[in-house]
């Protein structure tokens, strides 16, 4: 990568991108400002939003914090000052930059990396693009998403390919490892090519055991040839910037996530990482602007040196600034420390679910353990639709937000930017809506 992009920001290359490539710090002049990692109060004075409001919805999509959005501004001004030249002298350098932080925090090679715009494109451009014969079978489960169930059948339609939809638990909040794991088993079949399942359930708040079920897909794809292994893909959407976890530790072939809810990224940025050995299973679907993919357009050469993650990042022009400050956000959860990150959002939930379940006529839906558990917290008061109570908490300062599917429950998502005191709060107001 030659410089790294720490240096590059404080280096003043240029004089078109001097101002706005310097590092943030000039934005931490106030020493209040300034982020102690060590501190959750500091933590959550990174972020300009209102303190009126304990914000249990900003998973939805996410505020940036103050070095993420000082990233933002350096490039907006550096685009807007000489455009041409700050593309021309700084664009390779940020590219790299990005799948280089996002690696560091996943564990990962820069080279697994594609960047997308958000969960929806990156499972589009994965299921898109991933080899399935007629013959083969996909599976997935009723509890992920429209933009899993539609990508998968948006698939179907063109190869020919049979898309099932398993039930992994009855009740989620009595859902257990073994449930999980043996109703997955027992759905895949031999001509299974894609098993595509979902980390956390935003409709239920279940936390998948996606290491077990990929130890025991693991068994299943021994005997297989490559063409024919079962592939464990992830949208790992509400489990990334809130499971510390590795992608090695997680297990599974592909993982996909936006960047802008739990990370607190940039608005309009998502990954798709995939193991080195599963990237070949997937065609791209929109040309990249990779250096690589030019020279053998320009030469006609069939050679290509692309990476996978590079060869699966859609070209054109992007919002660059928010694109090249996604480094910055996970820069931001690395000096917090990803196990930190993890502790203070399970010690939040599990607080919100024992104090909610406490209270009569509410129902919680969100599994207590934390094996099986990630954020956010889904429950339901007898006799109330989730839409009238949603108004009536945010009428007591309460973000709370409703899922998103044919069976709506209430949503609470603890994070880096609530306190416990706020948890007891939105307990409280919980309470006074019975």
């Amino acid at each position: 990568m030659g410089l790294t992009r720490r240096t590059f920001i404080g280096s003043g290359l240029a004089a078109a991108g001097a101002t706005a490539c310097r590092g943030s710090s000039e934005s931490s002049s106030d020493g209040a400002r300034q982020l102690d990692p060590d501190d959750w109060e500091s933590v959550r004075s990174q972020f300009e939003l209102t303190p009126e409001v304990a914000h249990f919805a900003a998973f939805v999509l996410a505020a940036h914090p103050r070095p993420v959005a000082a990233a933002v501004a350096r490039h907006r001004a550096g685009l807007d000052t000489d455009t041409h030249a700050y593309l021309g002298m700084h664009q390779g350098e940020l590219d790299a930059a990005v799948p280089a932080a996002a690696a560091q925090y996943l564990g990962a090679s820069p080279d697994e990396i594609a960047l997308t715009d958000s969960t929806t494109m990156g499972l589009g451009l994965l299921y898109g693009g991933i080899v399935v014969r007629p013959d083969q079978h996909v599976l997935t489960t009723e509890h992920d998403f429209y933009s899993t169930h539609e990508a998968l059948r948006l698939r179907s339609e063109r190869t020919g390919a049979s898309v099932e939809q398993v039930q992994l638990y009855a009740d989620p909040a009595a859902v257990s490892e073994d449930e999980v794991v043996g109703r997955l088993v027992d759905a895949i079949t031999a001509s299974t090519r894609v098993v595509a399942v979902t980390w956390v359930h935003s409709g239920t708040g279940v936390k998948l055991p996606i290491a077990a079920m990929s130890a025991a897909m693991e068994d299943l794809n021994r005997e297989r040839d490559e063409a024919d292994r079962a592939l464990l893909c992830v949208d790992g959407v509400h489990g990334l910037g809130v499971e510390d976890v590795s992608v090695q530790e997680l297990g599974a072939d592909f993982l996909v996530a936006g960047t802008h809810k739990w990370l607190f990224g940039p608005r309009g940025t998502g990954i798709v990482w995939g193991r080195a050995e599963a990237w070949p299973a997937v065609q791209p679907t929109i040309p990249t602007f990779a250096g690589a993919s030019f020279e053998r357009y320009l030469s006609g050469s069939a050679a290509s040196t692309l990476t996978p993650g590079a060869a699966n990042t859609p070209g054109g022009y992007h919002s660059f600034e928010h694109r090249w400050a996604l480094a910055d956000a996970f820069d931001f959860q690395l000096e917090i420390g990803r196990a930190r990150v993890a502790e203070r959002t399970h010690s939040q939930a599990t607080q919100l679910k024992e104090g909610l379940a406490d209270l009569p006529g509410v129902r919680v839906v969100t599994p207590l353990s934390e094996e099986l558990s990630a954020g956010i917290v889904c429950f339901e008061l007898a006799g109330q639709a989730p839409f009238e109570s949603l108004a009536a908490l945010e009428r007591q300062g309460i973000s709370a937000s409703v899922t998103p599917y044919r069976q709506p429950y209430l949503r609470l998502g603890p994070s880096i930017v609530t306190t416990p005191e706020e948890v007891d709060a939105a307990i409280e107001a919980v309470a006074g809506l019975r």
